[in-house]
């Protein structure tokens, strides 16, 4: 089956992000697949966009735009023959050596949701054997049980293959469907469905020295146009970006102030920063694009639009003069006190459209003696400052603020959406650090949060990973706060009453004497400069993607709102 676009059928999700989002409704209706395409098995190369870690491309293995290989089946074939035939593509077919393979381990405790227990997935683990696999590893629900897809779909456990290091392969075995409140169903009709990114899979076969680095394989060789004095992170931004943007545009985005024409909006912009940050040679975007439609293009005729460039040519004339201007500002900066500089930092937000994570992304190379933690000082300045302007824009007046003359009107509409986005996912991460503490105990203590406009990031002490059962305690907890439709009630006192009130904080804050206590109902009483909704309801559906180890001793969650 040929791909489908990047904009998804399924309204529950932005992007495509998976090859069997459009194999969705097959596994609870296979005799839907007789009748579309003849056939209970097929396979696709699917187009994917992953949004949730934008901020960590520039690695070597992350990226938003991948192709996604795959086989599935609706009931035509399920875990034998699934296995067989990776393994034989794998070391037959690429001629590679298989390291290791994983298996789910079981959930006896059902904290996958109410209904069936799921357990050791036994069978597999023998398929495995009589290939002649000896090393299967067993590992529980965060690693080896995948979906679903939106808010509710098939699900099941999986089996993964691992070559240089690296997954190449997930196969997930539907046998499950997870309703949107968590419960699950044994489907009548089992399925399997895989994914093999390309990308991953071209790191594996072409591995150069001794390096798992994606930006290495020849999907990746236009990097070589990029001059080599630019820092390597900022190559690999540029190249990634320009792809996923090319690749959003073909199927019809156009930039925008809202959802996926906002993701559009964000890529290129970050690209004409980096190219104007390191004075490049006006047509190499336009050279860039020109190489991944005539790599792309045979492949996906979607592609070959003369639009594409006339529309990046179009952004960028309307971004260009606030991008010199904003880089100079920037570049202009002193350092000073982190009140200061988040005040400083918020003026040119609003000027110039540079985020708090771009501008500090900048400083943070011209400052590089300074390491990091002069960071999360400034951050929470600067939504302070923002918390204020957004006072101002409420009341509808228009004052002075800060000595700079800001007014009602002075944020553009697409900077409002994304720090709209930001304010829930900032009120939500207190409602995270409260449901921690009553999960695990006081032993949590938050070591820092990184909240994008994509997703919230919380770190914080705590021994161990977390069960599969505490995850969901922590989501319920969450999830339920917000249906309350609390109010959230600020209170100004000094700092050493707040603590007393048993008010959370976070260790390394630089605090006045005088203080603001956010409080939501008597679930969560924590110190912040905000911003903040107005109450919990405005929020949306919580959703943890991932826990994992940030680093000894602390552990670090990723969740996003829907």
């Amino acid at each position: 089956m040929p791909s489908s676009s990047l904009i998804p059928a399924d309204p529950s999700v932005l992007l495509t992000t998976a090859g069997m989002q459009q194999f969705k409704q097959y596994y609870t209706q296979p005799e839907l697949a007789d009748r579309d395409f003849g056939s209970r098995n097929t396979v696709s190369i699917q187009k994917s966009f992953r949004t949730s870690d934008i901020d960590e491309v520039g690695d070597e293995t992350h990226l938003t735009f991948f192709e996604m290989m795959g086989n599935f089946s609706f009931g035509g074939y399920f875990k034998k023959e699934a296995i067989e035939y990776a393994h034989e593509f794998i070391t037959k077919e690429m001629g590679l050596e298989i390291d290791y393979v994983s298996i789910f381990a079981g959930d006896p405790s059902t904290a996958l949701g109410a209904g069936p227990e799921v357990p050791i997935d036994s069978e597999s683990e023998q398929i495995w054997q009589s290939l002649g696999i000896k090393d299967i590893k067993k590992f529980g629900r965060e690693d080896n049980f995948w979906g679903p897809t939106g808010a509710e779909g098939p699900c099941g456990p999986t089996t993964e293959i691992y070559v240089n290091g690296v997954e190449v392969w997930n196969i997930v075995f539907n046998e499950y469907y997870m309703k949107s409140d968590k419960s699950l169903e044994s489907l009548p009709i089992k399925g399997v469905d895989t994914g093999m990114g390309l990308e991953r899979l071209a790191v594996a076969v072409q591995k150069k020295n001794n390096i798992n680095n994606i930006f290495e394989t020849d999907l990746f060789d236009l990097i070589n146009l990029i001059p080599k004095n630019v820092p390597e992170k900022q190559k690999r931004i540029i190249a990634d970006h320009l792809r996923g943007s090319v690749f959003l545009l073909a199927d019809g985005v156009r930039p925008s102030n809202k959802e996926v024409g906002y993701v559009l909006r964000r890529l290129v912009r970050r690209v004409f920063v980096y190219e104007n940050i390191n004075k490049l040679d006006n047509n190499l975007i336009g050279r860039i694009v020109s190489e991944i439609i005539k790599k792309y293009g045979e492949f996906y005729s979607e592609v070959n639009n003369a639009d594409i460039l006339d529309v990046i040519k179009v952004e960028k004339d309307k971004y260009q003069k606030a991008t010199e201007v904003g880089i100079d500002a920037l570049n202009n900066i002193t350092y000073s006190s982190s009140e200061e500089l988040g005040k400083k930092l918020f003026n040119i937000y609003q000027k110039f459209g540079f985020s708090i994570e771009l501008a500090l992304e900048i400083l943070r190379e011209k400052w590089v003696e300074r390491g990091e933690e002069w960071e999360a000082d400034v951050k929470k300045s600067f939504e302070i400052n923002f918390e204020k302007h957004q006072e101002i824009s409420r009341s509808g007046a228009e004052k002075k603020f800060g000595g700079h003359g800001l007014v009602e009107g002075d944020l553009t509409a697409a900077d409002e959406a994304e720090m709209k986005i930001k304010t829930r996912l900032h009120t939500v991460t207190h409602l995270l650090n409260a449901a921690l503490h009553r999960v695990l105990g006081d032993e949590v203590s938050q070591r820092g949060s990184d909240i994008t406009a994509e997703r919230t990031r919380f770190d914080f002490v705590f021994g161990r990973k977390l069960t599969n059962e505490e995850i969901k305690k922590v989501e319920d907890l969450v999830n339920n706060a917000i249906a309350q439709d609390y109010p959230i009630m600020i209170q100004e006192m000094p700092l050493e009453e707040a603590k007393k009130l048993g008010a959370l904080f976070f260790y390394k804050g630089n605090y006045p004497n005088m203080v603001k206590v956010y409080s939501i109902s008597d679930f969560s009483k924590e110190l912040c400069g905000g911003p903040h909704v107005n109450r919990t309801g405005e929020i949306g559906k919580f959703r943890i993607t991932k826990e994992e180890s940030s680093s000894a001793g602390v552990r670090r969650i990723r969740a996003i709102i829907e």
